[in-house]
């Protein structure tokens, strides 16, 4: 098949829309079940690509899940440990997920608002464990090597038989140039065929040089999920998954400012008080996690009020106060932290310490690499200078 029909374009006006292949061949996507739109394939071929290149660079099974063009997680298939399973919501009477379904599960738990009707991504076959979790959660598709008959008859009923599934070609290689227009005007430019391992990571230009085999999978995972990344972006990563993105920000502190945010959230989530909430029953999986983002926020007072927590607590928490989430912030340490381009003040490197990093990968070729060095050395930070920029657009 040469080309395939969508839903409609980026919105539902834009009509007709479609996938084709210029040169005549044969799409390298199957569609299973439902009807992907424009940001759908989108998301589908971006995804694809992170997480084959991730299972490439560390041997594990990777995953991803995206919205609107850019990963709001992305991980590789390590067993969840006890709290992980607490903080992803994974009942403690099932028994311990597939690789490639924890790797999903890690990858969705990263950012669970950002992940709120996602585009899922497997490096390998899905599963029925992967299937089961994907299934009780909001999402438009997933893409994927291939499916188990469990796995796809699962997914084929979700959204009663709407729900996207696309199985794509592994084999499959791009051209080497490639194409798009905008506003009629045709753009052509060289397929993004770089690289990524841990031989970008050998030009280590502080004084800190001690760069454990953890922190080396954790800047891989970071820089490949910033190669699939809206620029201008910056990924924090710890324990092979990503834990904070940063994408499509103006400024890069900007970027390092979101994206720690985010981290700091993911780790905020570990605390006691929130490991320690007590939902009602039956609530929505999007309203508990609408309701641990409020109480970890400044705005814990819209689920704490009176009249208000009933709605998601049987019994009312105790504010997490600002001096507690300051203090518990300040425990973390041993972050990973990639950036699509350099950093051109050291006050990305001070945000990025508030957030525990410790180990940094970005291009360099700063006229301020000097101030940069300055401040990574000043916090015992190992950073490595790539000479690889990402930009992704």
């Amino acid at each position: 098949m040469n080309e395939l029909e969508l839903k409609y374009g980026c919105n539902p006006n834009q009509k007709p829309a479609r996938i084709f292949m210029k040169d005549g061949s044969d799409l390298p996507v199957t569609v299973l079940s439902g009807k992907p739109g424009y940001i759908n394939f989108l998301d589908a071929l971006n995804s694809w690509q992170l997480v084959k290149e991730l299972k490439e660079a560390t041997g594990l099974p990777a995953a991803a899940s995206f919205k609107h063009v850019s990963p709001a997680g992305a991980a590789v298939g390590l067993p969840l440990t006890q709290v992980e399973r607490q903080i992803y919501f994974v009942k403690d009477d099932e028994p311990d997920p597939s690789p490639i379904a924890c790797a999903y599960i890690r990858a969705r738990g990263a950012d669970r608002l950002s992940s709120y009707g996602d585009w899922a991504a497997l490096s390998d076959t899905c599963d029925a464990d992967t299937a089961r979790y994907l299934k009780a959660e909001v999402s438009d598709g997933i893409i994927a090597p291939g499916y188990t008959p469990e796995a796809l008859e699962i997914l084929s009923s979700k959204k009663r038989g709407k729900y996207n599934v696309v199985q794509i070609d592994p084999n499959y290689t791009p051209a080497p140039k490639e194409c798009k227009d905008v506003f009629g005007i045709t753009f052509e430019q060289g397929h993004n065929f770089s690289k990524i391992d841990e031989s970008l990571l050998t030009n280590i230009v502080t004084q800190n040089k001690e760069l454990p085999q953890q922190a080396k999978v954790d800047l891989v995972l970071s820089l490949i999920a910033l190669k699939y990344t809206q620029s201008n972006s910056v990924c924090y990563a710890k324990g092979g998954q990503t834990i904070g993105v940063g994408a499509g920000q103006q400024s890069r502190i900007h970027c390092t400012r979101l994206a720690g945010n985010k981290a700091d959230i993911w780790y905020l989530r570990h605390h006691p008080k929130v490991l320690g909430l007590q939902f009602v029953d039956g609530i929505r999986r999007a309203n508990r996690d609408n309701a641990i983002d409020v109480y970890i926020s400044d705005e814990h007072d819209d689920v704490l009020r009176d009249g208000e927590w009933q709605k998601w607590f049987k019994v009312r928490p105790e504010v997490l106060t600002a001096e507690e989430k300051k203090a518990w912030v300040a425990t973390q340490t041993g972050v990973a932290l990639g950036s699509d381009a350099f950093f051109p003040f050291g006050d990305n490197v001070e945000r990025a310490h508030k957030s525990g990093v410790s180990y940094i990968a970005e291009p360099g070729g700063s006229i301020r690499d000097d101030n940069v060095i300055e401040t990574a050395d000043k916090y015992g930070m190992v950073m490595a200078f790539t000479g690889l920029r990402l930009f992704h657009h």
